[in-house]
């Protein structure tokens, strides 16, 4: 038993110590990564009113109601 805990002892001391730094990176108080577009703007080529139309009809297509009853 005690062959046994003192052969897995190590590995309980390391257990911890491959553990990454998972916050992004800050330089001045601001984030310092690529900002990420907003879908309207890749996918509709930033038109506010085709983008706000498709996720009506998506929420539309969704809702249980307008399915049932058509």
């Amino acid at each position: 038993m005690r062959r046994l805990f003192t052969l897995c002892l190590p590995l309980l001391l390391l257990a911890g110590c491959l553990e990454v730094d998972q916050h992004p990176n800050w330089v001045h108080g601001m984030y310092a990564g690529k900002k990420d577009d907003r879908p309207m703007h890749r996918l509709f080529h930033d038109d506010k009113l085709a983008w706000w139309g498709a996720i009506g009809n998506r929420n539309m297509n969704q809702n249980e109601y307008n399915r049932a009853n058509p």
